[in-house]
């Protein structure tokens, strides 16, 4: 069958969310196109002749972008199979049944996708699979250099690799939208297929790695093991991860070595400043828990990059 993958929208980097399933469909025996709308049109000729059409949607605004997108393709070829996929593809399964889609896969879509490419039935929706991790397929992807770029302290342009060593999260936090989903489980993807798919992105010129992980620590020996193993393969090769507020606390005396390896900063989801709203979002840090998170990093020779929530149901004008 021939199966166009398209994103809309995955935060400036070249997609992991195509390159995984391509493994696998390409392995099914699959012609597979993939297309990232992020950095080039839509490819109408390969949706007119393909047999499914399947959309990653790994956030609200790649949703939203996609929202536009579906009609379009439903219009191109009324005939095909269109599959949306990703965390926010089941939670958003009817809106996206309305717009003209005929599945919508959650977390671990990789085999399912393969399923029905095949013409084959998706696996029953209870429980998450436990799957046999692919080294994602990058053939076809737009370059590296067409993606965001890591600017060092030297003023240099470095281009950047994605990818995850994890999947899901053992936490239940009341914001996020990776809890529906995955339910407080992780998936840890074995080190040979994380180091082999960061292999072949520094062979197409990348220097530094982005570990996409919903947090790094969920497994931090796990992780250790990945970071020790690229920094001994690949010396000159920087990266950076997401990593909890509480993970930083509990797991401090590991921050020196995420720098020797060659971390050069993390990014925490800190939301607010507000011991009550953290309460109610159920971070599992305080303002004081984060205060003390910024001075172990600065002290292991990290930068933390602590992101907020904008706008929230208790946001006053004083706070």
């Amino acid at each position: 069958m021939r199966v166009v993958l398209l994103s809309t929208y995955d935060l400036g980097r070249q997609p992991f969310g195509l390159a995984s399933p391509a493994a696998w469909l390409r392995e099914a025996g699959c012609d597979v196109r993939m297309n990232d709308l992020a950095v080039e049109p839509l490819d109408e000729a390969a949706v007119r002749a393909a047999g499914m059409v399947a959309i990653h949607l790994p956030m609200h605004t790649a949703t939203r972008l996609a929202s536009r997108v579906i009609p379009r393709v439903r219009a191109l070829n009324p005939r095909a199979l269109l599959v949306c996929y990703g965390l926010y593809a089941q939670p958003n399964e009817a809106y996206l049944r309305s717009l003209g889609a005929d599945h919508a896969l959650g977390g671990e879509y990789e085999e399912d996708l393969a399923r029905l490419a095949l013409g084959e039935r998706p696996a029953p929706a209870a429980g998450l699979p436990r799957l046999a991790y692919r080294v994602p397929d990058r053939r076809g992807l737009p370059s590296l250099d067409r993606y965001a770029r890591l600017v060092d302290t030297a003023g240099r342009e470095r281009l950047v690799a994605y990818t995850e060593t994890t999947r899901g999260c053992k936490h239940v936090c009341r914001h996020c939208p990776v809890v529906p989903v995955y339910e407080g489980r992780f998936r840890a993807v074995p080190r040979e297929v994380v180091l082999a798919d960061i292999r072949q992105q520094v062979a197409d010129g990348a220097s530094h790695v982005t570990f996409g992980d919903p947090d790094f620590w969920n497994g931090p020996t796990h992780a250790l093991a990945i970071v020790r193993a690229l920094n001994a393969e690949h010396p000159g090769v920087t990266y950076d991860a997401t990593i909890k507020i509480e993970h930083l606390l509990r797991h401090a005396g590991h921050l020196r070595e995420l720098a020797r390896t060659g971390c050069l900063f993390v990014t925490s989801a800190a939301e607010s400043l507000d011991d009550a709203v953290l309460a109610r979002l159920d971070k599992g840090h305080t303002r004081a828990g984060f205060e003390r998170a910024i001075d172990l990093c600065r002290e292991a020779g990290l930068v933390m990059q602590p992101t907020f929530i904008a706008f929230h149901p208790w946001m006053t004008r004083a706070r």
